[in-house]
């Protein structure tokens, strides 16, 4: 049998010519699907665009809310986010965003059709925070990456509008910053009453800091700008930094020295990583380092554990590897306690001591506390609070205004009992100081 005979007959055989049909459709539907596979691969790939945002970059959260504001509001496949805003000064009220959930969605912007899928790996976790990685996609027809720039861009105005004209707080979370609580009203500066040409000074020079980065690079002066304010407890030091952000319109970022785990390196990655338009805070410096010598049983108590060194801290502020275009405000108590070498110029540009309360503050405080009494009624509370002999702190008498809101007579007439205010009694009758608590027999009597 030749071999025309062999392909005749299996060309006959009913089951060989449906097995090759089979094989056939089988193949060609084959090529048919790599084909097409190819062909979207090349079309995604030259005339379509599209942008990947993970969960850990910055504009992710502006993103979706711009996604819900602007995009996807008649999408019924929502995730929700419930957020506590400040609606009037003390008073906090829950607000409740909805989000695109899990999926895919679709909306017309630009002139052209986006499609947005947001997804999220179960298996695979933020480390940093804890949640399931996610990722929002956006792809759109065309080469479209102007448009994908102008989308980052609206949703982070969109984002800086939401907190305009508030102070917002962050704190070191790792090995990054996060927003700590909810933005704040600035505090009115004049609410912060020091003595005299202080705040007018410190305002002065971090607004000319602020105003002339130029003025720096061309002398090859580094910029940036250190300030220390220094005195005792309560007399406004970190609340004046407070009421600064506000009225420059900056964030602070504050940053404890003496927290465990805090290392060298770790300190100069958050100075490196500040969020922009911030004033850094360290807060009762002098506490994160008793002196250069430490003790032998100091060293032991820290063997083996990764800390913050004196050297480093110095080298962060001004060292080669220290960042520039920063504002780091330090306060203290204990000035005394410093190193030179911390508080040497180029480190600490601007010193300025924040005291117990003068006449023109209690002055000052009495009038902004009281506005509709004579300016007589304020000069008789500076001689009364003089005559108790004893240095005030402007805490002490924001507290003691605060007992009389309503009774400026009464300010003035009980200003004997701010010594007891301030103190703790004891169930013998002695204060926290050991001296006998003032009755109210002597009381009347004062008065």
């Amino acid at each position: 049998m030749g071999v025309s005979d062999l392909v005749s007959s299996l060309s006959d055989n009913p089951y060989f010519s449906a097995g090759f049909g089979l094989f056939g459709v089988g193949a060609g539907a084959a090529v048919l699907r790599k084909g097409y596979m190819m062909g979207m691969i090349l079309f995604r790939r030259h005339y379509m665009t599209t942008l990947e945002v993970p969960c850990r970059d910055k504009s992710y959260h502006w993103l979706l809310q711009w996604i819900t504001l602007k995009g996807a509001r008649k999408t019924q496949h929502l995730s929700v986010e419930t957020k506590f805003q400040e609606i009037e000064t003390g008073r906090i009220t829950t607000r409740h965003d909805f989000i695109p959930s899990v999926g895919e969605h679709f909306f017309w912007y630009g002139g052209t059709w986006l499609k947005v899928e947001r997804t999220r790996e179960q298996h695979t976790l933020d480390l940093q925070h804890g949640t399931p990685w996610e990722t929002v996609t956006l792809t759109a027809f065309g080469k479209q990456k102007q448009l994908f720039l102008n989308i980052i861009q609206e949703a982070r105005d969109l984002a800086v509008k939401q907190n305009e004209g508030k102070t917002i707080m962050y704190t070191a979370y790792g090995s990054e910053w996060r927003q700590f609580g909810n933005p704040r009203k600035p505090r009115p500066l004049s609410s912060v009453v020091l003595d005299v040409g202080v705040s007018e000074r410190i305002v002065k020079d971090v607004q000319d800091f602020m105003d002339n980065p130029e003025w720096y690079s061309s002398r090859g002066i580094p910029y940036r700008r250190g300030y220390l304010l220094h005195g005792p407890p309560g007399c406004g030091k970190s609340s004046f930094i407070t009421a600064l952000a506000g009225h420059l319109q900056l964030g602070i970022c504050v940053l404890n020295l003496s927290e465990r785990g805090l290392t060298d390196d770790r300190l100069n990655h958050l100075l490196a990583l500040a969020p922009e338009n911030t004033i850094i805070l360290l807060e009762d410096v002098d506490s994160a380092f008793a002196s250069r010598e430490e003790t032998a049983e100091i060293k032991a108590a820290y063997a083996g554990l990764n800390r913050l060194t004196f050297s480093g801290l110095l080298n962060c502020l001004d060292g080669v590897a220290s960042t520039e275009a920063r504002m780091v405000f330090m306060t203290t108590n204990y000035p005394e306690r410093l190193d030179p070498a911390l508080i040497r110029p180029g480190r600490v540009d601007l010193k300025e001591y924040i005291g117990y309360c003068t006449p023109h503050q209690l002055s000052t405080m009495f009038t902004r506390f009281f506005p509709e009494m004579p300016s007589s009624l304020a000069t008789s509370f500076v001689q009364s609070v003089g005559n108790l002999g004893m240095p005030v702190s402007a805490a002490t008498i924001q507290g003691h205004f605060m007992m009389y809101k309503s009774d400026p007579g009464g300010a003035i007439k009980n200003v004997a009992r701010i010594p007891n205010e301030t103190k703790f009694a004891r169930k013998d009758g002695k204060n926290d100081a050991g001296t006998e608590c003032v009755t109210q027999e002597v009381l009347k009597k004062i008065n």
